[in-house]
């Protein structure tokens, strides 16, 4: 085939691994009944005037399945930390002793799983969408070549292929991320 068309197939197929890979970062924010250091992995606090990761002035991790704990490296931290986990909107209510933050997970009600869940639905198809504005790109770019028609045929043909495998994929993601909400 064309050297052209195989590298907008080749790039085509990176954007939609992104797209995959962008949608399993969401999902992996999105808590399914068990604490995980990954749950505040969006929180980020004022550290000295700049928004800065907790993950970089903290160590996070879990004392058990439903407690995160938050000891930041400098004690003075934890103030701004606490502020900057209510913040986040996640639905936890930080707890300081004074040495560190504990973050109990409280368990998931049904209505907050059918939220979860929705929240994981609209991550799913935003993956969809950059997986089909992918395809449309290099539909575009595959019609602006110069190679023989049979051949952009050829390569429009495998750019639908590459498109319906990866929304296969994005679909049984969700469908395990789901499961995985709802299991109670």
């Amino acid at each position: 085939m064309n050297e052209e068309l195989d590298f907008i197939i080749d790039s085509t197929r990176e954007l939609m691994e992104n797209s995959i890979l962008h949608l399993e970062k969401e999902f992996r924010n999105i808590r399914a009944g068990k604490a995980s250091p990954a749950m505040l992995g969006n929180v980020t606090v004022d550290y000295y005037g700049s928004q800065t990761p907790l993950t970089q002035i903290a160590n996070v991790s879990t004392m058990d399945a439903h407690t995160i704990t938050v000891q930041p490296w400098e004690k003075k931290m934890l103030h701004g930390i606490e502020k900057a986990i209510m913040n986040a909107n996640l639905g936890f209510n930080p707890m300081n002793n004074g040495d560190i933050i504990i973050i109990n997970v409280p368990v998931l009600t049904e209505e907050r799983r059918k939220e979860l869940s929705k929240q994981a639905k609209a991550a799913t198809e935003f993956a969809k969408i950059g997986i089909r504005n992918g395809r449309r790109e290099a539909m575009g770019e595959i019609k602006k070549t110069e190679a023989s028609e049979d051949m952009k045929t050829n390569a429009e043909i495998d750019i639908q292929k590459l498109t319906d495998a990866f929304i296969i994929d994005v679909d049984e993601l969700y469908k395990i991320k789901d499961q995985e909400i709802m299991k109670v």
